[in-house]
């Protein structure tokens, strides 16, 4: 039994070199070759000498028995046959099966064509399996059969029989045992580097479009600032910085006619690809809508009515516009259960706008959108944001909120322009925040009228 024991664990360590050796190989380039097809004649003719050099460590780490080496000289071409057909397998397999000659011995013979057998047998195997992996239980049954081969060949040629009888009783559980476990690990580990690899590409993919994806997104909203260079009365500024890679923030801004400009941000429920469609639905409408009439209530009934149709998502948007006559200040809007804007006032007072009633849309058609006013004076601002604003978490979970909010634009003086007033909530909720990942989208649309108003 202890003979028993340490030959096992002889042949184990062996059997562990070739494995260790061919995991290093999985991270070749001829390795991703062997993967796509496209393996010539000089990456076989590589292939054919590394699994022959496995073959040669295999008898080189075997153990002497009764005239006889135990090892895993097999494993090599078996495994290059399975991983690159009946070429590879048997090229190795005669590399292995010359040097074992070499070394003489009753079962030198046997032994070589037993090995050149185990090489060829990877190779049916691989065209068995449509020059495919095999499968881990295929590819132990082709340990067992080769090494079954292994010792029958050498019954059947070795002589003295009765030598080559007690050799064999000696070791052919342990060569069939450790080559099978060596063959079905080595396969294990392809598999696993198979499917590492297939989701390493399909994430690539999937980040590549989700980056198109952020484009678009991007496109769809005002980008260019200021937007209106020739216009002198107002300052405006918008910004959205997405929690993922697209996220459902969106913010718009156009021009009625000289004197009317619409102002207009949202939020849908949800966040990544669904949420952005959902939000390129809703900006499209509201382009479409908002140019026909400046009845705040009216555009959010109009767009609301669409989105609230085939919504078997169940997705809804909370959205906040506003109409302002930029030479008078007087300004109309509505809420769509979005959060309400904060107006700052030249001498440095904040205050919320008043809510008007109103739910988010695409959740019913039947929802009725009340419709508030204010009076912007000459100095005054205005942002519109988004809750990823007053929820941002530091990393204890606490919200930001808004008394931050209200401090932070409080400190903002009356001749700072929009992009200073929104830079200035920024950088209150990144000191917050203090570097946790962000939570959700932050979007804001900063306005303010200018002494050029007055």
């Amino acid at each position: 039994m202890q003979v028993f024991i340490d030959l096992f664990v002889e042949l184990v360590k062996s059997m562990a070199v070739i494995i260790m050796v061919a995991y290093l190989f999985t991270r070749t380039r001829l390795y991703r070759q062997v993967l796509d097809r496209r393996l010539g004649r000089q990456g076989r003719a590589l292939l054919i000498l590394i699994f022959g050099a496995f073959s040669i460590w295999g008898t080189l780490a075997g153990v002497e028995i009764l005239g006889g080496i135990a090892n895993t000289r097999d494993l090599g071409p078996a495994l290059g046959g399975l991983l690159a057909g009946p070429v590879v397998g048997v090229g190795a397999g005669l590399i292995g099966a010359a040097q074992r000659l070499t070394m003489g011995g009753f079962t030198a013979v046997p032994c070589a064509l037993a090995t050149v057998a185990a090489g060829f047998s990877g190779g049916v195997v691989y065209l068995l399996f449509k020059r495919r992996l095999a499968p881990v239980w295929a590819a132990m049954l082709l340990a067992l059969f080769t090494e079954s081969l292994h010792m029958g060949l050498t019954l059947l040629m070795a002589r003295p029989y009765d030598k080559a009888l007690a050799l064999v009783g000696e070791v052919m559980v342990p060569m069939i045992v450790v080559n099978a476990i060596g063959m079905g690990v080595f396969v294990l580990i392809i598999r696993n580097e198979e499917r590492e690899r297939v989701t390493r590409v399909q994430k690539e993919r999937m980040e590549g479009e989700l980056n198109v994806a952020r484009e678009i997104q991007l496109g769809i909203v005002p980008a260019i600032f200021p937007p209106f260079p020739e216009r002198e009365e107002f300052d405006l500024h918008a910004s959205l910085e997405s929690a993922r890679e697209v996220g459902g923030d969106l913010y718009d801004f156009f021009l009625l006619d000289d004197d009317h400009l619409c102002m207009a941000i949202g939020d849908v429920s949800g966040k990544g690809v669904p949420a952005s469609l959902f939000m390129a639905v809703t900006i499209t409408l509201l382009r479409a809508v908002g140019h026909r009439t400046s009845l705040p209530d009216e555009v959010l009934a109009r767009v609301n009515a669409p989105l609230c149709r085939d919504n078997d998502a169940a997705m809804f948007v909370t959205l906040f516009f506003a109409v302002c006559d930029v030479r008078t200040g007087e300004m109309t809007y509505s809420s769509g259960g979005h959060p309400p804007p904060y107006i700052v006032r030249a001498d440095g007072a904040v205050e919320p706008l008043p809510r008007t009633a109103g739910a988010g849309l695409g959740v019913s058609s039947r929802i009725a959108f009340g419709t508030g006013t204010a009076k912007l004076e000459c100095g005054d601002g205005l942002l519109l944001y988004t809750d990823g604003v007053t929820e941002a978490m530091d990393a204890a979970g606490g919200m930001f909120g808004e008394e931050r909010l209200v401090a932070a634009l409080g400190g903002v003086a009356a001749q700072d322009g929009a992009a200073h007033m929104m830079a200035a909530v920024r950088a209150a909720v990144d000191g917050f925040t203090a570097g946790a990942e962000q939570y959700d989208d932050i979007t804001m649309l900063g306005f303010r009228r200018t002494r050029g108003a007055c």
